[in-house]
């Protein structure tokens, strides 16, 4: 059998949704101070995309691989057999 593509998962859940809880809001706030801060606040786009792994979209991809990859982790539920 293949192993799946995981491209964009991480070694765990936890750390998924950490790297989510940085990136979203500052992939947000380089849209939102633009009127404040002018172009320069879009620099805030590339962190933002580096801890997303590209864009939200990619993200939430991850988190569906990262979930799958760890059934014991994912789902808040009991682990799953081997």
């Amino acid at each position: 059998m293949s192993q799946p593509d995981t491209m964009f998962a991480s070694r765990t859940v936890g750390r998924h949704l950490v790297r989510g809880a940085l990136g979203l809001p500052m992939m947000v706030a380089a849209f939102v101070l633009v009127p404040w801060v002018g172009p320069l606040a879009l620099l805030l786009v590339v962190p933002a995309a580096v801890l997303l792994r590209g864009c939200p979209t990619c993200w939430a991809l991850g988190l569906a691989q990262t979930c799958a990859l760890n059934p014991r982790t994912s789902a808040g539920g009991p682990p799953a057999r081997r």
